[in-house]
């Protein structure tokens, strides 16, 4: 019988750590992990006995613990989380970096929006309406909010 509990007590044990570092948010996975763990020590104490149970639910106190102390220690949490960084600026204010009459070069072709340099910036930018080709000079004829309005220079 002791072979049914510690089985039992493993396999909650193994679907908890899964739900934690590989299946996070659904919760199902880690539910069942924690119900078998807790039909593992119920079983021990119905069928084994008050001392048997004791151990049972120390032992199994004991792994979680353990298991916690080694994901905080251990470079788990390092491995598991994002490391990138977002270079880019939401909300830039385009009047304080460039201004009417301004001249630059697209970079991508403006079919009318695209991306065009002005002052080792990028900035996107729109056309009236012709389109514009890449490596192409432009001038900036206009600025509503943070929209760049621009024509070729010719």
């Amino acid at each position: 019988m002791w072979s049914v509990i510690i089985i039992l007590i493993l396999v909650g044990y193994l679907l908890l750590l899964l739900e934690i570092l590989v299946i996070p948010g659904t919760g199902i996975v880690g539910i069942i992990g924690f119900g078998l763990m807790v039909a593992g020590i119920w079983i021990a104490y119905r069928d084994q006995g008050m001392i048997e149970g004791h151990i049972a639910l120390t032992a199994t106190l004991a792994i979680n613990l353990v298991g916690v102390v080694l994901a905080l220690r251990s470079n788990t949490w390092k491995k598991a989380a994002l490391t990138a960084e977002i270079k880019g600026k939401a909300g830039l204010n385009v009047e304080a970096v460039v201004g009417v009459g301004d001249r630059g070069m697209t970079i991508s072709r403006c079919t009318p929006g695209g991306t065009a340099e002005f002052n080792n910036r990028l900035l996107e930018v729109t056309t009236q309406s012709e389109f514009i080709d890449p490596q192409r000079q432009i001038e900036i004829i206009k600025i509503s909010g943070n929209k760049i309005i621009v024509k070729q220079i010719t």
